[in-house]
Formats: structure tokens, C-alpha cells, sequence
């Protein structure tokens, strides 16, 4: 008798406001970030949020088309196996390979020179956690 394990092989994320308060984070975001970790960014589209911390980045997925779900990716940055940051105008994407074999593509749009900056910032970071 023959098994098949059913695995995602690659989620997309696409997001377009920044974040800039805590405040503005719902409530169920929040309490994933624990009390020893920092926000270093945060953006949100219509349904989805990503919080970036020091130690991880934290995806909520939701979906209120047929039947309301939220799954939540909580992605420690030294499962990160390998990445990539593409800039393109008005645009950012980082790529990441999981350690579990787990593809994601994260998109920035409506991206200025500042925002572009920052992401930079938050990408050298992760990439500093894994070492």
C-alpha cells in the first residue's frame, strides 16, 4: 500500500500597505509576537498580514470567499535554507526555499525608494539570523 503525502509546493503573497503602527496590527496578530521579540515591519493587504520580527517572520492567511479560515506561518528565519530579494520598479520580491522544501514568494507592490530601503533592511536581518 502506497502513501502520498499532499504538499504545498509553493504559496504567493502579495502586499501593499506598510504598517507603521503596532496599534494597527489587530489584536489576533499581536499575541504571536512574544515579549523578547522587536516588530521590525509589518504590511497588510485587504485580508492578509506579515509581521517581521528580529527572530521570524509570522504570514496570516486568510479567506472569507466560502467559509472564513486564517492559517497562520509562523517561519523561524534559520529554517531558511536559501533566498533572494528581486528589486524591480515599484516592486520587491523575496523568494525563500524552506528547509522542508516549502516554496514562498512574498510581493511588495507600490514600492517606493524609502519602503525598498527598509525591506532591504528587514532582508539582511533575516539573513543575519540564520548565521
Amino acid at each position: 500500500m502506497a502513501y502520498i503525502k499532499f504538499k504545498e509546493l509553493s504559496k504567493y503573497f502579495d502586499f501593499k500597505k506598510e504598517i507603521t503602527k503596532i496599534d494597527e496590527l489587530p489584536e489576533y496578530a499581536r499575541e504571536y509576537v512574544e515579549d523578547e521579540e522587536r516588530i521590525l515591519l509589518a504590511y497588510k493587504n485587504t485580508k492578509d498580514y506579515v509581521i517581521f520580527t528580529n527572530l521570524r517572520m509570522i504570514l496570516f492567511d486568510r479567506d472569507t470567499m466560502a467559509v472564513y479560515y486564517k492559517k497562520i506561518h509562523i517561519i523561524p528565519y534559520v529554517s531558511i535554507s536559501s533566498s533572494a530579494i528581486n528589486f524591480k520598479p515599484g516592486k520587491v520580491e523575496l523568494l525563500f526555499s524552506l528547509d522542508s522544501g516549502y516554496q514562498l514568494h512574498i510581493n511588495f507592490i507600490d514600492m517606493n525608494h524609502d519602503k525598498k530601503e527598509n525591506l532591504k533592511r528587514v532582508f539582511k536581518i533575516m539573513m543575519k539570523a540564520k548565521i
